[in-house]
């Protein structure tokens, strides 16, 4: 992806033999890589959960600090046991913008098959020091309770003035 963005390789020498120094033609091309580079999204943390067979409470994602800015966070849920009747577990993500708590319930998971998956993104601004959370609401009906995977990816977007 990166490579089609950005002009061929220059076929001039890294170095000219005369001077010892790095063509423009270089310099140019590694500064156009340097900024792609820097305007690209880049993964902040992740959280790999298995096997939960109860709620999940309100828990932040454990990120040294933020800076106020814009972050995506993606998910995937998947029941990895289902239940002898019945399942339910939906996905909650959380932040702060602006002083205000803010957040994004998605729909309920209810397939109770080990087929059964969901997979959601939101992009949100945050403030300093957010901090962003996630939780997972559960309900199980029957003798064997429903179990589920949470996998949890948050990434900054540079580029976007605060």
């Amino acid at each position: 992806m990166l490579r089609l963005r950005l002009p061929g390789l220059p076929r001039d020498p890294m170095v000219e033999a005369r001077t010892g120094y790095v063509p423009r033609v270089w310099v140019s091309w590694l500064m156009a890589l340097a900024n792609q580079v820097d305007a690209a999204a880049f993964r902040l943390q992740t959280v790999s959960l298995t096997a939960q067979g109860a709620a999940i409470t309100t828990t932040a994602v454990p990120i040294a600090s933020l800076t106020a800015g814009l972050y995506r966070v993606s998910y995937a849920l998947r029941i990895t046991r289902a239940a002898t009747t019945s399942s339910s577990a939906t996905v909650t993500i959380g932040w702060i913008d602006g002083t205000v708590t803010c957040g994004q319930a998605f729909a309920a998971v209810t397939g109770n098959t080990t087929a059964t998956v969901q997979s959601g993104t939101v992009l949100l601004r945050c403030d300093n020091d957010g901090p962003i959370t996630y939780a997972v609401a559960y309900a199980s009906v029957g003798a064997t309770t429903m179990q589920c995977a949470l996998d949890l990816v948050v990434e900054a977007v540079p580029g976007v003035a605060s």
